[in-house]
Order: structure tokens, then C-alpha cells, then sequence
């Protein structure tokens, strides 16, 4: 365990002061782009998936595709995060991203698109981004010093939530005038951004890497997760939260079209809500000078969560799920990126790219049960019983994550470090 929890000794707590890392600019300016991009082809995608099938069901197994190579091959990529040049493997990854989104593309607008096609690309989707998402969290705190990376990662959860206010709200309109193929171009497109971005970097030669026995290193892994008291507990709460919290967004089109009946542009709105509880919730994350008093934020954001849930069930009315999904977004972000930033902050520089591949494996591998199970209650219970049950478990995971503060403040204690 580093240092990181002596943070509370910088002299500045802008939430902006990442953005002082030339490095940093370049790879929020590119990113920026990106996720505007990925969520409008999030949205695309699913009402596309909705509209040729009205299946919850589908809408559970097209997440599932989605997400279920990151858990399988999240650990394996957080080891080739900690192996091999992290810059190489951004421009590898964007390039492949771009690829897949300008096939989903060339489908649709030519209207060869079929739901076996889509399942096939979604899965792409997951392979690639099951290499990708932990080597960019990887990257991103590499391009500033150990004390900006509270910024660095409230920063880029920031753009990831404003990007979900603009991003939905665009698709929306454009699915609802056009169709889903313009959505897909679009993301093809931000890619050329993202890679321009990378070149634009002044990325200094890192030394050579010792290449090791690659299953020692993993086995190292899952040691210092196992042994590490904040990492296991917070590992365990961010699992609960994916399987039983998360599938609410895959069954977001269902509330739209038979709960709530306002169609594509309001499945905009509704996600858009998401995304201003959740820049909310990001901003604040940036601002915080260190990780001190992180572990008990964490548990407060849960807790909000499984309430947020039980009320967004209950709603029958546009204008009560749209403050309910912003609280929603508000607990998410509070739970996952604060997870995030507790985790990446106190992990040993050697072993960072399988902490995050670790995190990444919770909060995003495990969701394939919960979309998986989502879909299969949505479709015999119905969505809102389904989004409860979610809210219930998520409140239970808090209890429990409660219960685990105590035995994280000896643990800081004994090591000298503030109380987390």
C-alpha cells in the first residue's frame, strides 16, 4: 500500500488540476469525443434491438455479449496492462473499436442489419473493450503524478456522465427522425479524434518491464485483493452493486416503451437523467483533495442507490423517473468511480494494471449476470418488480459494506495512514 492516503496534504484541490498534464488534456479531449459516441450507439443500439424484437429478453442477452468477455479476460488484460507499452495498446484498441462501430454502420444504413448481426458485434464489442477498458483507466493515471489521480479519474467519470447527457439526448432525436445507422457512423467517426489525440502525446519511454512468470503475477493479483482488508471489501460491495443494481439500464428501454410510453426520445431523457446525477456526482469526486473519508462515501452512495432504485420501480410518471434516475446516477458514480479512486490511489505502481483489471472485472464483468438475470425477470416479472429486487439486494450490499468500515479504520490505522 502506497502513500495515497496522505493526500489530504495538496496544496491545491482543483477538480480541474489534471487538466494541467498536457497528456492529460489531450487524452480528455479525444476521450470526450468518444463517449459522446459510445452513448449514442448504446442508445441506438438497444432501441434497434427493441424494435426488432419488443424482447426484454434479448435486451438482457445483447448486454450479456457485451460484457461477458471482460469478466473472463479482465485479469489477463490488467497483467498485459502491467507487461506491455500501455500507449501501444491504446491505438491497437481505438483502432479496433473504430472498426467494429463502422460495421454496426455499414449495416444498418444499408439495412442488412439482422439480430444475429447484432449479437456478433456486441460481442466484439465486449472482446475489444475487454483488453481496453483496463489498459485506458491504466493510462490515464499515467499521464499524471500519483497526487492529481483523485482528479484525473473525477475527471474522465466527468466526461463519461456528461457525455451520458449529451450522447442519449442526440440519439434520441436522431433515432426517432433518422434512424440508428447515423449513431453508429458517428461513433466510427470520434475514434479518428481519439487516435489523433494519441498522436498528439509526448509519451516518454517507460524502462523495459521484466516479463516475469505471467501466472505468478496473476496469482500476485488476486493475493494482494484477497489479503488487502479496503480492497476486498470494496471489491465485494462493487460486485453486488453490478449484478443486482446495473441491469436497471438494460431494461431502461422497456420502461420507455410499455412503463413510462414516451418512446425513443424519452429513453433519451431518461438516460440523459442518469448522466446529470452522475456529472454531479463526478465533479464532486474531483474536487476532493484526497482519499481520506472515501470508504464511508462509498457506502453512503450505495445505500442511495437501492433507494433511488425502489422509487425509479414505483414511478409511473415521466417527470418522478426522471429525478429518480438523476439520484440514481448521483449513487452510481458515487459507488463505482469513488471505488475506482480508492483502489487506484492505494495500489502499488507495479501492480495497478491488475488492481484495475480487478475493479473492472466487478463493476463491469459481473454485470453479464445481472443484464443476463434482468432480462430473464424482466420478461417473466415484469421490468419494475425486476429494478426493486435490485434495490433491495443493493441496500443489503451497503449493510454489509457498513459492517466492514470498522475492521478498514484498524487496518489504516496499524498502517499509519489516515482512517479511509
Amino acid at each position: 500500500m502506497r502513500d495515497a492516503f496522505v493526500t489530504d496534504q495538496l496544496p491545491s484541490a482543483s477538480p480541474w488540476r489534471a487538466l494541467r498534464h498536457r497528456n492529460f488534456a489531450l487524452f480528455a479531449t479525444g476521450h470526450g469525443f468518444s463517449l459522446c459516441g459510445s452513448w449514442m450507439q448504446s442508445l441506438a443500439q438497444a432501441w434497434l434491438v427493441y424494435r426488432l424484437t419488443e424482447s426484454p429478453l434479448l435486451l438482457g442477452v445483447t448486454e450479456f455479449l457485451a460484457r461477458a468477455p471482460i469478466l473472463f479476460l479482465s485479469l489477463a488484460a490488467g497483467l498485459v496492462a502491467d507487461r506491455v507499452p500501455r500507449y501501444r495498446l491504446m491505438i491497437l484498441t481505438q483502432i479496433l473499436l473504430l472498426l467494429q462501430a463502422a460495421t454496426l454502420a455499414a449495416l444498418t444504413l444499408t439495412g442488412l442489419v439482422t439480430v444475429p448481426w447484432i449479437l456478433a458485434l456486441a460481442l466484439l464489442m465486449g472482446l475489444i473493450s475487454a483488453l481496453e477498458i483496463p489498459i485506458r483507466q491504466t493510462f490515464m493515471t499515467d499521464l499524471v503524478p500519483s497526487q492529481d489521480i483523485p482528479s484525473a479519474i473525477g475527471l474522465n467519470s466527468s466526461m463519461f456522465n456528461a457525455a451520458r447527457i449529451v450522447g442519449p439526448s442526440l440519439a434520441g432525436v436522431l433515432v426517432a427522425t433518422v434512424g440508428e445507422g447515423p449513431c453508429f457512423l458517428i461513433n466510427a467517426l470520434s475514434y479518428l479524434v481519439v487516435l489523433g489525440c494519441l498522436k498528439a502525446m509526448r509519451i516518454a519511454p517507460l524502462p523495459p518491464h521484466p516479463p516475469g512468470d505471467a501466472a505468478r503475477q496473476l496469482r500476485e493479483g488476486l493475493l494482494y485483493a484477497r489479503t488487502t482488508p479496503h480492497v476486498r471489501a470494496v471489491l465485494a460491495a462493487v460486485a453486488a452493486v453490478s449484478i443486482a443494481a446495473m441491469p436497471y439500464a438494460t431494461l431502461l428501454p422497456v420502461f420507455a416503451g410499455e412503463v413510462l410510453r414516451v418512446g425513443p426520445a424519452g429513453l433519451g431523457w431518461l438516460m440523459a437523467a442518469t448522466g446529470v446525477g452522475a456529472l454531479a456526482s463526478a465533479l464532486k469526486l474531483a474536487r476532493r483533495p484526497s482519499v481520506t473519508g472515501l470508504a464511508s462515501s462509498i457506502c453512503r452512495a450505495v445505500t442511495l442507490f437501492g433507494g433511488s432504485l425502489l422509487l425509479f420501480a414505483a414511478s409511473r410518471s415521466l417527470w418522478l423517473s426522471i429525478p429518480a434516475l438523476a439520484a440514481i446516477g448521483f449513487a452510481m458514480v458515487g459507488t463505482l468511480a469513488a471505488s475506482n479512486t480508492l483502489l487506484q490511489s492505494l495500489a502499488p505502481n507495479g501492480m495497478r494494471g491488475r488492481v484495475v483489471s480487478l475493479y473492472t472485472t466487478a463493476s463491469l464483468g459481473f454485470t453479464v449476470f445481472g443484464s443476463l438475470l434482468g432480462g430473464v425477470a424482466g420478461a417473466s416479472l415484469g421490468a419494475p418488480l425486476t429494478v426493486a429486487l435490485g434495490g433491495l439486494v443493493t441496500l443489503a450490499a451497503a449493510a454489509g459494506l457498513r459492517r466492514a468500515l470498522p475492521g478498514l479504520r484498524r487496518h489504516a490505522e496499524l498502517a499509519r495512514f489516515p482512517v479511509p
